[in-house]
């Protein structure tokens, strides 16, 4: 069995969950199947870079990371995920929503 990686010594839940139920988050980075999504093969590209979804439930992963489970809208699959593997949607600051341009009206319209 391969060891986990525990990422070093960080203790992410001695802070507060980074998301709350209900935010709109969008994936940092291309999920597949570690083969612990049903009825997918092992590897099958889950949630693409860039897909928008949203916290459904929050728990906790070897009592050191938080997992989100994050219902993404375009593929329909709920997924576990990590903070580091998530960005808000709903609390961008405002040098970034002035970046976003046009976009962020778009962001707007995905309530």
């Amino acid at each position: 069995m391969a060891d986990i990686a525990r990422d070093d010594d960080e203790l992410e839940i001695a802070a507060p969950p980074r998301f709350r139920m209900g935010e709109r988050v969008v994936s940092r980075s291309v999920i597949r199947n570690d083969g612990t999504y049903n009825g997918r093969d092992v590897g099958e590209v889950l949630v693409h870079k860039g897909e928008v979804g949203f916290v459904t439930s929050i728990g906790t992963f070897l009592q050191q990371f938080y997992i989100y489970a994050v219902e993404f809208i375009d593929s329909g699959h709920r997924v576990g995920m990590r903070a580091k593997e998530l960005c808000t949607l709903d609390h961008l600051p405002d040098e970034v929503l002035a970046q976003l341009g046009d976009k962020a009206a778009l962001l707007q319209r995905l309530r």
